[in-house]
């Protein structure tokens, strides 16, 4: 989803060697036209910070259903325009009423699905990028623009952060830093992809649904 996410660039981990920018999916010498779009963002993690990002994720695991309202309702203090997109939460202001909301918690778990995936590909790196791209394309009709993807893996950190303590390092902060960003861009390269193949607006996307309705999304 520490605010790296707010970067667009690639990482910059001394540690991670140019040769690793190659995309599994073949998307660096396409074009847009019936590909899954231009691949500018490498993959940014060393191997040292995948083990991170697993131990901790172990640690987090039994806390995922806390971790997911708690990234919610920070993201709608921090940014409240983001509540636009989901069609239940739109014009609830008490933010304890929320915390209260089955339906949040069922989309805070979600996500938390969509990290846990993302963990378990962490070797799988062409696998890691379809599943990001695909979610960056169901963004399109939900109309949820990208830079709300970016804030999510803030709100993430700020989240376990606490939760972990003294297991929460900062080696640890600066791979899933690096975790989200890449996620993020994947996702951004996705829902621009979507759009230009519909020869749609961003912004009025011709099909929309609930973001609360789809079965995985950030």
């Amino acid at each position: 989803m520490g605010c790296t996410l707010s970067s667009t660039g690639d990482a910059t981990d001394p540690a991670v060697s140019a040769d690793r920018r190659g995309s599994a999916l073949g998307l660096d010498e396409k074009g847009t036209d019936g590909s899954h779009g231009e691949r500018e963002e490498a993959f940014p993690l060393s191997e040292a910070q995948k083990e991170w990002i697993r131990e901790s994720w172990n640690l987090l695991h039994k806390n995922i259903a806390r971790v997911g309202i708690i990234v919610f309702i920070g993201l709608f203090e921090t940014h409240p325009e983001c509540k636009d997109v989901f069609f239940l939460f739109r014009d609830v202001d008490d933010l304890q009423q929320l915390k209260m909301s089955k339906e949040l918690q069922a989309h805070g778990l979600r996500v938390m699905s969509f990290v846990e995936k993302s963990v378990a590909r962490l070797d799988q790196e062409d696998k890691l990028e379809l599943l990001a791209f695909e979610l960056g394309k169901n963004h399109f009709h939900y109309r949820a623009p990208p830079n709300y993807y970016e804030y999510i893996g803030v709100q993430f950190i700020q989240a376990v952060r606490p939760i972990l303590k003294e297991d929460w390092t900062l080696e640890v902060e600066k791979a899933w830093e690096g975790l989200f960003r890449y996620l993020a861009a994947v996702m951004r390269r996705g829902f621009h992809n979507e759009g230009k193949s519909l020869g749609a607006s961003p912004l009025l996307p011709p099909q929309t649904a609930d973001v609360e309705s789809a079965p995985d999304q950030i």
